[in-house]
């Protein structure tokens, strides 16, 4: 296992690495720039002159690049060109906030699309099973955006059970942190789950269908051990895979749902770098997101050697 966990490893370096060009390259293809923005509104050329001698951009893109990767090897993303702020630390503070809201949409996805994909594939063309289908339609083509107004109106304007937004770190306080979370999690989380739900049944279906599973039905298991213990196993790869790509979205933060209700993660730090021009900013965020995908894909690999006995014997 440390073998193969090494050899990932040495794919995802030069992977990591390709995406950097492409982040840095593309960033400089945006439209405006930033330094006139920060120069105000009388823009004294000699205040432009001093601030790209500053930030470097007076230098061959080339060197420009040389030198960023070169910060953030040793842990220097740069400086915010709007805030003055280290890039570091800002994506330091967003990213607990954004971790927060992505393993509790997906704690809420596994706990109802995952149960409900079971159900339908073991329910399969019976009423359950249509029910479960419209309920992943319904999940599929329901916006986030509609979805977090709408709970918004109902719970936290109508019934008052719920702050209609805001952020509280659950360090600081856990109670009122997991209060502000909970609408936009669900938001998030019911999507996610009609795709888990979709994805279940389908590899369900098709394992239920095997030869063994007729086999261990011919020994005497019980339904709920053909189902569980044999059925759901062999099922899990497609859905370890959904999972893995569902969360590296999360990480790179969920724009739309993050802005109305105020939460202050690696969505809201992007658009908001977008719009003021901010190169650093954006590249180290679009990294780092990257290095998020490239982590996921890597843990999904290792959870296949660990569910797939065959693989196992392989390596």
């Amino acid at each position: 296992m440390p073998v193969y966990i090494g050899k990932r490893l040495l794919v995802a370096i030069p992977t990591l690495l390709i995406i950097s060009v492409f982040v840095f390259s593309l960033q400089k293809l945006l439209p405006g720039d930033p330094i006139l923005a920060m120069a105000g509104e009388e823009r004294d050329p000699a205040v432009i002159e001093f601030l790209r001698e500053k930030y470097h951009l007076n230098d061959p893109v080339p060197v420009q690049y040389v030198r960023w990767l070169g910060g953030i090897v040793q842990g220097d993303f740069g400086i915010s060109l709007r805030t003055n702020q280290p890039v570091l630390e800002l994506i330091l503070q967003k990213l607990p906030v954004t971790i927060q809201l992505a393993v509790m949409s997906m704690i809420i996805a596994f706990v109802i699309g995952i149960p409900t994909g079971i159900l339908a594939a073991v329910k399969k063309n019976t009423a359950l099973d249509y029910i479960a289908n419209i309920f992943a339609l319904s999940g599929l083509s329901i916006p986030n955006f509609w979805l977090g107004i709408m709970l918004i109106l109902l719970i936290s304007v109508n019934l008052g059970w719920l702050p209609a937004s805001g952020y509280e770190s659950i360090f600081v306080d856990p109670v009122r942190s997991l209060q502000t979370m909970i609408m936009p999690a669900f938001v998030l989380g019911t999507a996610l789950a009609a795709q888990l739900m979709r994805h279940t049944r389908s590899a369900m279906v098709g394992v239920m269908s095997a030869d063994y599973i007729r086999t261990a039905r011919a020994k005497g298991l019980s339904p709920r051990e053909v189902v569980l213990s044999h059925s759901f196993r062999n099922a899990l790869l497609p859905v370890v895979t959904l999972s893995a790509l569902l969360f590296g979205e999360l990480l790179a933060g969920a724009v739309l749902t993050e802005q109305i209700f105020t939460i202050p993660g690696f969505g809201k730090l992007i658009v908001d770098a977008v719009f003021n021009r901010d190169y650093a900013v954006v590249q180290g965020v679009v990294l780092c997101t990257a290095a998020g995908f490239i982590l996921m894909n890597l843990i999904a690999d290792v959870l296949y050697v660990l569910l797939n006995p065959r693989l196992r014997a392989a390596l």
